[in-house]
């Protein structure tokens, strides 16, 4: 499992979102559920609106798609245009009514099949202003998660398995992405009382004695900005590396905190910020107290990856600007809702930077 989220490399960069946790490569198994946080009522079938859309090269409108009119583009896959209605390819637009949402399975604190992250959360209150139910399509966010959601279909119905993807970073170019519902950071999360309470940035870190900087183990995801940063400073070699794609969907990024820096095969854990304030705030009342900080720009830093912080969007299709503007306009419309529910999860939080324009 690509267990960070927000590290936009290649163009890849999921939320959920980095450290978030992202792609992979099991079957999706689709749940229906009620428009309010766990409910498990079954949504109408609204997937058929779209019957009998244009195909061919003229104009059309097809059945009931409530686009309009438009171009037909023959046989495609529906991605280019909102007016387009290429053979199968059913907007999320003409399928209003249901909020068909793309998440993985098992990737607290974001995620999971029993509706307990704060984007099945969110998620839930969007289909809820709305006033539509909403569907979700379970797979592993790692390699393949984008190519078995939102762009795939189901084969009996020839329909979109999913419309919307709850967690990814700003600057994703694998669909259109709506505006920023938070911004967050890498933190670095230690057991209190170990040692490093001193420890509240990356510079305090480099001024610990020179005998604690040579036994300390720091786990980091392969390839993450932290670990770039760490690399600069010559602490690679206290490094231990966590894989960033296990092809194993049981795991979960949360391990790295949950039981190995709890059980102390680490001392200090630099993970995707909604991860470790999770995971710290799990522990509060427990044996084995963590603190979880979020780690700041560094400004001068060298390295390509020297970001830190990442606004976090959802994500649709090219092509569906009606859809993707009421998600924003509903984004918009409960954003202090949003911010409750981020805060109840320990979800740190930035100040913005300059927002990045949603394509």
């Amino acid at each position: 499992m690509n267990l960070q989220r927000p590290r936009v490399r290649g163009g890849m960069l999921m939320a959920g979102a980095i450290a978030a946790a992202l792609l992979a490569a099991a079957p999706a198994r689709a749940q229906r559920a009620a428009p309010t946080p766990g409910s498990d009522a079954v949504a109408p079938a609204a997937d058929k609106a779209a019957a009998g859309t244009g195909t061919g090269t003229g104009t059309g409108t097809g059945k009931g798609d409530g686009i309009g009119t438009g171009t037909g583009t023959g046989k495609g896959d529906g991605i280019g245009t909102d007016t387009g209605t290429a053979k199968g390819g059913a907007s999320a637009v003409a399928r209003q009514g249901v909020l068909r949402v793309c998440q993985d399975p098992n990737n607290l604190p974001f995620s999971n099949s029993a509706l307990q992250g704060f984007e099945n959360k969110i998620a839930a209150l969007l289909a809820q202003d709305l006033g539509w139910t909403i569907e979700y399509t379970w797979y592993p966010q790692r390699m393949g998660f984008i190519r078995n959601t939102l762009r795939a279909k189901d084969p009996d119905t020839d329909t979109w398995k999913c419309d919307l993807v709850t967690g990814v970073a700003a600057g994703f170019d694998m669909g259109a992405t709506t505006r920023p519902y938070y911004r967050s950071s890498y933190a670095m999360a230690y057991v209190k009382g170990k040692g490093y309470d001193s420890v509240r940035t990356l510079d305090d870190l480099l001024r610990l004695d020179a005998s604690r900087r040579a036994t300390m183990r720091l786990g980091v995801f392969g390839g993450s900005p932290v670990a770039d940063w760490l690399l600069e400073h010559g602490l690679i070699e206290r490094v231990v590396t966590y894989q960033a794609q296990t092809g194993d969907p049981a795991q979960y990024p949360g391990q790295m905190i949950e039981r190995d820096l709890a059980g102390g095969a680490i001392d200090i854990a630099f993970i995707w910020g909604p991860i470790a304030g999770y995971y710290a705030r799990q522990a509060a009342t427990g044996r084995t107290p963590i603190v979880a900080i979020p780690l700041r720009q560094q400004p001068g830093t060298q390295s390509e990856f020297a970001q830190f912080e990442f606004d976090i969007v959802m994500a649709t299709r090219f092509g569906e600007a009606a859809y993707k503007q009421r998600i924003d306009e509903a984004i918009s419309r409960n954003q202090p809702r949003i911010d409750a529910i981020l805060a109840e999860y320990g979800v740190p939080r930035v100040p913005p930077a300059e927002r990045a324009a949603a394509r």
